[in-house]
């Protein structure tokens, strides 16, 4: 089964023809299918219309949430209720094509775990335009990920994929990230791209603040989540041997019969020395947590490991 799962906010004029468009891309497959709509909170008619569609289509699901959560929120919700073995996400607004789906799937029939659309020729403003091109090659950079388009909605999963990856606060838009790091193999596949039809964009120009911070999560719990000391330690390290540094020639100075006492350079000396320690402990620590957990989750493994024996 294909599982697509829809995030809606306010796309009440959209949904109706969304469904037609996808279900026209996926019937000549020849492939069950469902449309899993997740309503966001919505203020407008999406929840009635969506409820109608339901109603009238077996293939129809419909997720609401209690409020606007955000789109992370949304897909979360959505892939936790859907039973495909495929899952294709797609934005409700109308900009993704759905005849492109099928091509997503030849695509992911490659050896690929994600597959992930590319909007070439994005039709959307030029400031938005110009800021999504620095903000992927920022990512792009930062992750070591060779990928053109991190935003797009229009993407397909393999199932176990979206079941193991986290997603949470605005961690949506760095799921090729996330499944890169975790060993899936990534590719990208240029998709056509529409002009908006109704409403507006819901993201201004405070998205890519915040997801300038979500990226640094993204590359700590990447690079450093299993290794915590490799970067409080390096960090420690370095200011440590600098300040020492600072008060070894600070004290070559006091020899030659020089006053020290009234010098900036002591004080930040001593201050590099003092939080050189504190990183360094903080990774000390950091290792001590990493390591219970490991040995915690390596534990219950083995447990479930020994029934399954048990049981066979």
């Amino acid at each position: 089964m294909i599982s697509v799962v829809v995030p809606v906010h306010n796309e009440e004029r959209s949904v109706a023809l969304l469904l037609d468009e996808i279900r026209a891309a996926l019937e000549p497959l020849g492939t069950p299918w469902e449309a899993v709509f997740v309503d966001d909170g919505s203020t407008d008619g999406s929840f009635g219309a969506l409820t109608r569609l339901h109603g009238a289509n077996d293939s129809v699901r419909v997720v609401r949430l209690r409020r606007n959560f955000g789109k992370a929120a949304a897909l979360a919700a959505g892939f936790a209720n859907a039973r495909g073995d495929v899952v294709v996400t797609i934005d409700g607004d109308l900009q993704d094509d759905p005849s492109e789906i099928p091509r997503l799937l030849l695509k992911l029939d490659e050896g690929f775990d994600l597959v992930s659309g590319w909007k070439s020729k994005r039709r959307d403003p030029l400031s938005r335009r110009v800021l999504s091109r620095i903000f992927n090659r920022v990512v792009c950079w930062l992750s070591g990920i060779r990928l053109h388009d991190l935003n797009c909605g229009l993407k397909a999963y393999r199932a176990d994929v979206v079941q193991t990856l986290p997603l949470y606060g605005e961690l949506h838009r760095f799921l090729p990230v996330l499944a890169h790091q975790r060993g899936y193999r990534v590719a990208e596949l240029p998709v056509n791209h529409r002009p908006r039809r109704d409403g507006r964009s819901h993201y201004g120009l405070e998205r890519y603040l915040r997801g300038f911070l979500d990226l640094l999560t993204v590359s700590f719990m990447g690079r450093y989540r299993h290794r915590p000391l490799h970067l409080f330690g390096g960090l420690g390290l370095g200011l440590f041997l600098l300040g020492l540094g600072l008060l070894a020639y600070l004290t070559v100075v006091k020899a030659q019969g020089h006053a020290i006492g009234g010098r900036p350079l002591l004080t930040l000396g001593v201050l590099l020395v003092v939080v050189g320690l504190q990183f360094f402990s903080l990774g000390l620590i950091s290792e001590l947590i990493t390591s219970h957990h490991e040995e915690r989750t390596a534990a219950r493994e083995r447990a479930e490991l020994h029934v399954d024996e048990i049981l066979q």
